[in-house]
């Protein structure tokens, strides 16, 4: 944050204030995630998005896989031997 926005934190904050009275309407409604703590905030807003989609059930048909070919056609572990991958954590 530089010097000149540290300084004037509240005339934003007045202003932020002033934009949401002017454009959070029942149709547009703004939505305001606490962000302390970032990991929980993602969390909170994509669970949030989410609920606020009407979800129903979909019918499927059944799917039917084919048969494979013999496990040794093709040993699908090797090519990734090289490859960089992810560290898994949880």
């Amino acid at each position: 944050m530089d010097l000149e926005s540290y300084r004037r934190w509240y005339e934003y904050s007045r202003a932020r204030d002033a934009m949401l009275d002017a454009t959070d309407t029942k149709h547009a409604p703004w939505y305001i995630v606490r962000s302390d703590d970032k990991k929980r905030a993602r969390l909170n807003c994509i669970t949030h998005l989410l609920g606020m989609i009407p979800y129903k059930k979909v019918s499927r048909e059944k799917v039917e896989l084919p048969k494979r070919k013999s496990k040794d056609s093709y040993d699908d572990q090797a090519p990734l031997s090289s490859r960089h991958f992810v560290p898994v954590k949880y």
